[in-house]
């Protein structure tokens, strides 16, 4: 008996919550569908919304630069009003819909396409803002003060990231830079698809999840 509790002990003092593998899947899906829409966004702007390069390089640009801004914002949010469960639910709602008004976008083209690509990047920024900087914190939180296990976690934690940053490009390039112009909203569905993916497996395992729940407001 002493033996196999000793044993126990040890397993589970080197064995990851189940909370770390629900973030892996979830960040890995959102990001899945982050960088599948940045694959074919430049293109998408020449080529279905006819804008220069430079006007489609400064919008670009600008995009990405909020989206690392907004967290700031959204992190004080969470902190003194929503808490984790509800700033990372409004995140991925929002990216997945700004998706969605990326794939109308596509599907508009040139005419009235614009305004819509405008809608899709603004819930697209804020949307990120809530989601991103809770999912790592809550890395952290799954375990106590000191544990040594934490830095193993964040390196599986960003193999997630790394796994979906490298199939999106892929996936959402084959979709969409097909050499038809009609098929770019194709590429935006699937990083659509994506962002739908992780924010449904969040929810839905979060509820199994002990560690999860203890470290959720």
């Amino acid at each position: 008996n002493n033996r196999k509790l000793t044993s126990h002990m040890k397993s589970t003092r080197t064995e990851h919550p189940s909370g770390l593998y629900v973030l892996f899947v979830t960040e890995m899906w959102e990001r899945f569908s982050y960088y599948g829409m940045r694959a074919i966004f430049i293109l998408f702007m020449t080529k279905i919304l006819l804008l220069s390069d430079k006007e489609a390089s400064e919008i670009y640009g600008s995009y990405t630069g909020l989206v690392y801004l907004t967290p700031l914002l959204a992190g004080y949010l969470c902190d003194h009003f929503l808490g984790n469960r509800r700033s990372i639910f409004i995140g991925g709602l929002l990216m997945a819909l700004g998706q969605f008004f990326m794939f109308l976008s596509a599907s508009a083209g040139a005419e009235g396409g614009v305004s819509l690509m405008w809608t899709g990047l603004t819930a697209l920024i804020i949307g990120n803002g809530f989601f991103k900087p809770n999912i790592s914190t809550m890395v952290g939180q799954l375990y106590p003060k000191g544990d040594k296990r934490i830095d193993s976690a964040f390196t599986i934690f960003y193999m997630g990231i790394n796994l979906g940053a490298f199939f999106s490009p892929l996936v959402c390039g084959f979709l969409g830079d097909t050499g038809n112009p009609a098929d770019f909203k194709w590429g935006f569905l699937a990083a659509c698809i994506g962002m739908l993916l992780s924010l449904a497996g969040f929810i839905l395992f979060q509820k199994n999840s002990l560690f999860l729940r203890r470290v959720m407001k």
